[in-house]
C-alpha cells in the first residue's frame, strides 16, 4: 500500500510542476488548471493516509499554486481577447 501512496504522492508531484509550466501558455491554461485539479485530489488523498509524506505536500503545495496562476493567466487571456474582438467590432461597424 505504501508503494501506490508514494506513486500517488509522485504522481501529484509530477502534474503540479506540469501546471506551473502551462501558466506559460495563455489560451492552453485551462489544461494547467484540469492537471492541478487531477494533482490536488490524489495529493490529498495521500496526505489523509500518510501525513508525513512529503512528496505529497509539496505535490499539493505546487498544485494550489499552479491552479491559482493557470487561473489568473486564462482569464487575463480571455479579457484580452475579449478587448480584442469587442475593438475589432468598432472597427470595422459590425
Amino acid at each position: 500500500m505504501e508503494n501506490q501512496n508514494n506513486n500517488k504522492a509522485t504522481a501529484s508531484l509530477v502534474l503540479g510542476i506540469i501546471s506551473l509550466v502551462f501558466i506559460f501558455f495563455n489560451m492552453y491554461a485551462f489544461v494547467g488548471i484540469i492537471l492541478a485539479i487531477i494533482g490536488l485530489v490524489l495529493g490529498i488523498q495521500v496526505q489523509k493516509e500518510s501525513p508525513e509524506n512529503g512528496t505529497a505536500k509539496a505535490g499539493v503545495i505546487l498544485c494550489i499554486i499552479g491552479l491559482a496562476l493557470c487561473a489568473l493567466s486564462f482569464i487575463a487571456c480571455a479579457l484580452c481577447v475579449g478587448g480584442i474582438v469587442s475593438n475589432l467590432r468598432y472597427f470595422y461597424r459590425f
